[in-house]
Order: C-alpha cells, then structure tokens, then sequence
C-alpha cells in the first residue's frame, strides 16, 4: 500500500496502526461514529437522517481524531504520516455535515492535512432534493468551502470538474496567501 485510508481512525483493527507504522506509510484517519445500521440505512431513509449525538460537534470531533492520533504515534507513525478527515457524512447527520465544513478550519488548527470527503454525499441530496448523479452543484460548494477553511486533498467522483473547482478555489484563496 501507498497510503491507507482507515475510516475507524485505526479503532477498529488494534493491529492497524503497527502495520502502518511497520511500512512507513501515510495513513488518513477519519473520525467516524456510524455504526452499520446506520450506515445500511441511512440513503433508504430518505430526508431523516440518522446520526450519532454530540454534546459538541466540532470539541467532540477533534478530540476523538486525537484519540486516533495518539493510537498512530504510540505505534510509531511520524506526525508527518497522518493526515485527519472529518468523516463527512459518518454518523452525522446533514446540519452536523454542514457546520464541520464551515468550521474545517477549527480541525486544520490541530496541526495536520485535513482531506475532505464530500462528494455526492447524501447531505447534498437531502439539501437540494438531487439524487448522487446530480449532486455536482453541491458537491462544488462543498469542495470550494472545505479549500477556503483548509482542506489539503479532497476525495471526489467528478475529477475533472472538481480540479477546476479546486484550482479556482486555490487561486481564490491560496495563491496570494
């Protein structure tokens, strides 16, 4: 592997983080409190959205990614190995969706690349009544936002429009930074 994605923030393999560590390769830790039925049901639900509950959305978001931070540096994995994603869409529900990009900013501020996850996500479609075929409007608004708080690589469907949107978004708010 080249990097690894681990959307349990390497909770759910307690063997993970030293196979990471023993390979010396990048490793994305995502926050994440789905649990699989929520995750089997969330799309056939329509605009109810089944979420995990949060005392405070982004303290309790960046305090669990710390708790996958120190798993990662405890097994030996170099600060500059880990990058940190919100875990767009993963037990959250769509308000919950829409403050974490508007507030990415607040998980850029703990010190390591934030990838952001938006694309034709299903807080898109309860937002603008649009099936995932549709959803490349929003997914643009999503991606153009999470640049400007501080998003370092983003994982999309649409490559070629969303790195138009990504570099305009760059040049908006980067180039001249």
């Amino acid at each position: 592997a080249h990097i690894v994605n681990d959307v349990w923030g390497l909770r759910a393999d307690s063997n993970l983080a030293n196979i990471v560590a023993k390979y010396a390769v990048p490793v994305i830790l995502m926050h994440n409190r789905s649990n699989p039925s929520n995750v089997e049901v969330r799309e056939k639900l329509g605009a109810t959205y089944i979420g995990a509950e949060y005392e405070n959305l982004i303290e309790d978001v960046k305090r669990e990614l710390l708790v996958s931070v120190e798993l990662a540096h405890k097994a030996g994995i170099k600060k500059n190995a880990i990058w940190l994603d919100p875990g767009i869409g993963f037990g959250k529900k769509r308000e919950h969706n829409l403050e974490l990009i508007n507030r990415l900013d607040e998980i850029k501020k703990l010190g390591y690349p934030v990838l952001l996850g938006t694309s034709r996500k299903s807080f898109i479609g309860f937002t603008l009544d649009l099936p995932p075929e549709e959803r490349i409007e929003g997914t643009s608004a999503t991606i153009a936002i999470g640049i400007a708080r501080g998003a370092d690589i983003i994982r999309v469907h649409d490559v070629k429009e969303m790195a138009r949107v990504a570099k305009m978004t760059d040049a908006l708010v980067r180039e001249n930074a």
